[in-house]
């Protein structure tokens, strides 16, 4: 029996139903039902039905009324209508019309029709059903493409406009001093406007899914992790340690392993709260039974708890207190998938967040 392919037969004569079920029962998952409320129940627990034969004459409804009403909450099921009345123009211009009929079939039907009806409607089925997936990935495509040009268009502009208006004002003042302050906002929004370039480049290297498996040394990454933000931690007062476990042979691609930590350290150095004493982050790693754990906590502002679910979708940001693209995160979670790991999040407002990342070796 091939159990992908559900039937649902639909008939008020019941030596119709039982012989249709004893026709196609062996290849078929076959369901019958004397009236629309017993198919609609069949429907509504077997979503995944294929195909759909209905009589069109039946004592509560017709046919064709029947598969008008559920071609929008069922729009997938392939729909044939099964009638004695070969005379009735009406009825074959109200199942073409009305619900959406795939096919016509005269009663009495024989077993070589129906199944051949049956392999073409199934062959239609596929069909239809790729298409509807391909719809929604093209809508889904579009959406997120809709939304990196607003954002893109609106992050750029934003350093530009500082660096033009630094720019204009610098040629109206001879003050040394003062040329020097809006140099330095020039820099800072250079700086700036490279970041997120930079970020967008990560975010096309993820989507090529361009990986380079090799041996990765934990000491070699703690080490040039403690060059990369020692002068950040030093200039903003927070203690940064890194500790190793356990340092197993761990494969994975390096650079996308350093653009996940990169992501989550530039968020716990960038987001610490500003009057707090004691400002921390913390990177613990290690590699066993073929699985590298990588835990960042920071002594940060935190997320809010009805965030914590959406963190990880493209451009949403869950603070407007720094700046950001909104692209770290989505980077973060779309090349673990692609390596096979998994993030976990733990955040409390005005506490901290801890992110624990696993990835498995190659």
């Amino acid at each position: 029996m091939n159990e992908e392919i559900k039937i649902l037969y639909l008939d008020d004569e019941v030596n119709n139903l039982v012989a249709f079920k004893a026709y196609f029962r062996l290849d078929y998952q076959i369901f019958v039902a004397e009236n629309t409320n017993e198919a609609l129940k069949i429907l509504e627990e077997h979503p995944d039905l294929r195909i759909i034969f209905t009589d069109q004459r039946m004592p509560d409804k017709l046919g064709t009324d029947f598969l008008d009403e559920i071609r929008v909450i069922y729009p997938l099921p392939v729909r044939i209508l099964l009638t004695a009345y070969t005379d009735d123009l009406n009825t074959a211009i109200d199942a073409i019309n009305k619900g959406n009929v795939y096919r016509y079939v005269k009663k009495p039907w024989s077993v070589e029709a129906i199944s051949a009806v049956i392999t073409d409607a199934n062959r239609y089925y596929l069909t239809n059903s790729l298409l509807s997936v391909k719809n929604r990935e093209l809508e889904q495509a579009y959406n997120e493409l809709d939304k990196f040009a607003h954002s893109v268009s609106h992050d750029i502009r934003g350093p530009l406009a500082g660096i033009m208006a630094a720019a204009q004002l610098a040629q109206d003042i001879s003050d040394l001093s003062e040329i020097g302050e809006l140099l330095q906002i020039i820099v800072n929004s250079a700086e700036k406007l490279d970041r997120y370039i930079l970020t967008i480049h990560d975010y096309y290297s993820v989507r090529r899914g361009e990986f380079n498996i090799m041996d990765i040394d934990l000491n070699t990454l703690a080490d040039d992790l403690r060059v990369m933000y020692e002068a950040i931690a030093n200039a903003k007062g927070i203690r940064f340690t890194i500790t190793i476990n356990n340092s197993d042979v761990f494969r994975s691609d390096e650079v996308s392993v350093k653009l996940v930590l990169n992501n989550l350290l530039s968020n716990a150095f960038k987001y610490q709260k500003k009057d707090y004493n004691y400002k921390y982050v913390h990177l613990e790693m290690g590699v066993e039974r073929g699985v590298a754990t990588f835990v960042v906590k920071d002594s940060g502002i935190g997320i809010p708890e009805k965030y914590l679910g959406e963190i990880f979708k493209l451009f949403f940001r869950a603070t407007l207190l720094e700046a950001g693209s909104g692209l770290g995160l989505y980077n973060v979670k779309n090349i673990l998938t692609k390596l096979g790991g998994q993030i976990i999040v733990n955040s409390v407002e005005n506490v901290g967040t801890e992110f624990v990342v696993t990835i498995p070796t190659k």
